[in-house]
């Protein structure tokens, strides 16, 4: 047996690595009385991140209390691997963090299946999540093991992962490869495993305290538990990537990308990732920028361009100004370079042996409880079929895309009472446009499509906190039409600026915070409390989509789940079910809110996701 000795918090912890049978007896016997004590933690070691790649392989399971860990080396196989799986079957409750990593890993491995794991799992990464969402960058301490640890546990927590960094560099390995290169055997490996578990049955109990403190409403707990399953099954199956037609898309991005970039260079940008070179020649052509990057350069994002571009931020034409070639081409070239690297060669390059990607789904990505995919799936334009077209249901499958209709304003008329909003929603029938309806409450009979876009872009103002320079720009509109149009809104809307005040007295009554209708914590920058509004609504919709993915998989619907991508899911569905699939996934994602209806649109496809958006396969 080998034993490493350590201090957290002042106590000296052990470390335990059998080495023979009797070793593990002596491991069983200590899981038998600290089972019965509590929940064990649990952890794993691997080759790396990619779960489902083909050199994937599990290392170590680790089980721990507050005082004791043990390194299980599973690699080994025998005895080692069998009472690794035979531990994970008899502990009543577990502790790990970052919990749908280690489900999946697991399961994965073949060391106990994702179902039997979770109703017996308690995330303290979800814990963290929901006493304060925020991560480093914005003034919280993120919901990484080692950063809670050194917060809630011991302020050295982080030593050793940066001694495990410093033996990577030994080798002559990166970060990423020492993961799978390091000997199983080597004393820092082996403490790090060790702690890691240590450190979260120590940070679990402190994290309900502070919930408790705080009034975090217990039942956000089980439920977040509940989505973070609905995802892993969701990632554990993965997306079937029609691999004849994304290879030839590269290539043809990559060509286009080139084509536009020659465009960029007759105009003096011969590379168009440069912000100082696009300037430059945009000023030189007669452009006027006055937006400023922190360092003070002249700001040439995706947003400043768009505009100069005459293009609305789906890429559709705006009608406001002869269109800037230059800006059209940089913009152009940028997104045919990131379609495809990111998308096209990127599905290609993360396959699994099945022909997959599993994009990872975190159901507490943003501070509102917002989800996010990787892969850029959320990144997607919203009108765009090309990258989608790559994207396939399986064999004798459609896809279905079920999306929620008008779900900010619907929540933001059931949070703020928005009376005569409230009114349209429930007498306008299935068709409703809010933003037509608001043109009119406005204009009269004599609005216009482009009024509806003018006060569409108010509304979503009020939403996500946009000035009146950035919808002016995003519209098309004057900076006078939207400051008169926002007027409007709040002459016919008048409960929405009431209620966010309201909001805003609450978050200073709370010492910053606002806490949601759901019960989340969600605190807010001083130089910023005009956002109240925006994670108002955000963390209310995403707790709707996260409601209604629980009713979809109460009604059997998770077979067929695939993403959730912002207020939409993706579905896989038989071709001769998929109606009724469909007609399922709108009732399960309609109900009230407040007295405002919230309803959902099902749209059937063909084969591809693409197919969704125009795509003719």
């Amino acid at each position: 047996m080998q034993e490493f000795r350590h201090t957290i918090a002042g106590d000296t912890i052990t470390v335990h690595v059998p080495e023979t049978a009797d070793d593990l007896d002596a491991f069983r016997e200590w899981l038998r009385q600290a089972d019965a004590r509590g929940p064990i933690a649990v952890d794993t070691e691997t080759t790396g991140l990619d779960i489902y790649g083909p050199e994937f392989r599990l290392r170590t399971v680790q089980f721990g209390d507050a005082h004791d860990a043990w390194v299980i080396l599973y690699e080994r196989g025998g005895d080692f691997a069998e009472c690794a799986r035979d531990a994970l079957q008899r502990c009543r409750s577990v502790l790990i963090h970052n919990a749908a990593y280690d489900w999946l890993v697991l399961d994965r491995c073949g060391v106990v299946p994702l179902e039997s794991l979770v109703p017996r799992t308690t995330d303290t990464r979800i814990l963290a999540a929901l006493i304060d969402p925020r991560q480093p960058s914005e003034g919280g301490a993120g919901t990484a093991l080692k950063p809670l640890s050194a917060r809630w546990v011991d302020a050295s927590a982080p030593d050793t992962q940066a001694g495990l960094h410093t033996v990577f560099r030994s080798l002559g390995v990166t970060k990423d490869a020492g993961w799978a290169r390091i000997p199983a055997t080597h004393p820092t490996y082996l403490l790090y495993a060790g702690l890691d578990v240590i450190l979260t049955a120590r940070l679990a109990p402190v994290l309900r305290v502070e919930m408790h403190r705080l009034g975090v409403r217990d039942a956000l707990v089980p439920y977040e538990h509940e989505i973070a399953r609905i995802c892993a099954v969701m990632q554990r199956t993965g997306l079937l990537v029609d691999q004849e037609y994304a290879g030839p898309l590269a290539r043809r991005l990559a060509e286009e990308a080139e084509q536009y970039g020659a465009v960029a260079a007759r105009y003096g940008v011969t590379k168009i990732g440069s912000g100082e070179q696009v300037a430059a020649a945009l000023v030189g052509m007669g452009e006027t920028l006055t937006e400023r990057t922190a360092a003070g350069a002249l700001k040439t994002d995706k947003a400043v361009l768009l505009p100069l571009a005459d293009l609305d931020r789906d890429w559709q034409r705006i009608g406001a100004r002869t269109p800037n070639p230059l800006a059209d081409a940089v913009l152009r070239a940028k997104r045919a370079a990131k379609w495809g690297t990111t998308y096209a060669q990127g599905f290609l390059s993360n396959l699994s042996p099945a022909g997959r990607i599993h994009p990872t789904i975190s159901p507490l990505a943003a501070r509102t409880g917002r989800m996010s995919v990787t892969d850029g799936l959320h990144q997607l334009p919203s009108s765009d079929h090309v990258i989608r077209r790559a994207i396939l249901a399986e064999e004798g499958h459609v896809m279905i895309s079920t999306d929620f209709q008008a779900i900010e304003m619907r929540v933001l008329a059931a949070l703020a009472d928005v009376r005569r909003m409230k009114e349209g929603f429930l007498s306008g029938g299935e068709n409703f446009d809010i933003h037509m309806y608001t043109a009119r409450l406005i204009k009269g009979d004599r609005a216009t499509k482009r009024d509806r876009k003018v006060f569409k872009g108010a509304g979503f103002g009020k939403v996500y906190g946009g000035g009146v320079r950035t919808l002016a720009r995003q519209t098309g509109a004057s900076e006078a039409e939207i400051a008169h149009a926002v007027a409007a809104y709040d002459r016919v809307f008048p409960e929405i600026k009431r209620a966010a005040a309201r909001w805003q007295r609450q978050a200073f009554q709370n010492g910053m915070t606002f806490v949601s209708a759901t019960g989340r914590q969600l605190p807010l920058d001083r130089d910023r409390t005009y956002a109240v509004t925006n994670y108002a609504c955000q963390s209310v919709a995403r707790d709707v989509l996260g409601q209604a993915m629980i009713e979809m998989d109460s009604s059997g619907l998770l077979p067929y789940m695939r993403l959730p991508i912002h207020d939409e899911i993706l579905a896989s569905a038989p071709a001769r079910e998929a109606r009724e699939i469909a007609h399922e996934f709108e009732r399960c994602m309609t109900f009230p809110l407040y007295g405002v209806p919230i309803v959902a649109e099902a749209e059937v496809g063909g084969r591809s996701w693409g197919s969704l958006y125009g795509a003719d396969y």
